[in-house]
């Protein structure tokens, strides 16, 4: 009978069943551990955001860069034709023609660039062909013209793409004008000066080149056939003789007025 009291102790002392010694400890650990990977994983996310954001801003600045730099720099070169028209031409014009309104003086409007590729019926290939020797000549990508009416002797249909233009305007027009007399003119085979009648009776100018490759911008492997072209001053504000002179003044090499017909094609 004084036995009972040890043993109900004894029971009280033992664990469980089912129950390991050490485990209580356990659950203490792994909380730990478990709150030292959740702080882990959020530095790693803190960092990882970061290092996107400052990717992110670092790209924004680069591309405000880039945004910025072609608009200072087109802002900043001015053709230098159109320098000379308005610093030289202008003055020079004003007191020939007694004029005191600048507005009502010779100007250019634009030139209009025209390939005419009768081969393009047969062959598709030589339209494109041209166009983009067009567009590195002229700097601008030209537009594709059509047939207006079917003409059955030349197998042409109405619609069909015989032809590109461009038209230039502003910097690149004067760009085009200044590389036309300095560069290509003086490279045509035999040149002896441009005509000096090739007028339409309102001031408006035209000239043409039998082939393209007289421009430095086309690589000559690439482009094999030859393919001419018409040129288009058109003036405002002018007669004939009023627009041949402003040319005259640009530096267009017409020929001396002696001498019999001739151009440049």
């Amino acid at each position: 009978m004084a036995k009972e009291p040890k043993d109900k102790a004894a029971d009280e002392k033992k664990p469980p069943s089912g129950a390991k010694e050490g485990k209580p400890g356990k659950p203490g650990k792994d909380s730990a551990g478990k709150e030292a990977a959740g702080k882990e994983a959020a530095g790693r996310a803190k960092a990882g955001k970061a290092a996107k954001e400052a990717a992110a801003a670092k790209e924004h600045g680069e591309r405000e860069s880039k945004d910025k730099t072609p608009k200072a720099a087109v802002a900043a070169v001015t053709p230098r034709l159109q320098v000379k028209y308005h610093s030289e031409i202008v003055p020079e014009l004003a007191s020939k023609l007694g004029r005191t309104n600048k507005l009502s003086l010779p100007r250019l409007q634009k030139i209009v660039i025209n390939m005419g590729v009768g081969a393009a019926t047969q062959e598709k290939k030589f339209l494109e062909t041209a166009a983009e020797a067009m567009g590195q000549i002229a700097g601008q990508k030209p537009i594709i013209t059509t047939a207006r009416k079917a003409i059955s002797a030349f197998k042409l249909r109405e619609g069909l793409q015989i032809g590109c233009k461009v038209t230039l305007r502003n910097q690149r027009m004067y760009e085009f004008m200044d590389r036309l007399i300095s560069l290509a003119l003086p490279r045509v085979r035999d040149f002896r000066g441009i005509n000096r009648k090739a007028f339409d009776g309102h001031g408006n100018y035209s000239l043409g080149l039998s082939e393209q490759l007289v421009f430095p911008e086309l690589n000559p492997d690439k482009f094999l056939r030859v393919q001419g072209m018409n040129i288009t001053f058109v003036v405002s504000n002018a007669t004939d003789d009023e627009s041949r002179e402003m040319l005259r003044m640009f530096g267009m090499p017409f020929q001396a007025e002696a001498t019999g017909k001739g151009g440049a094609a």
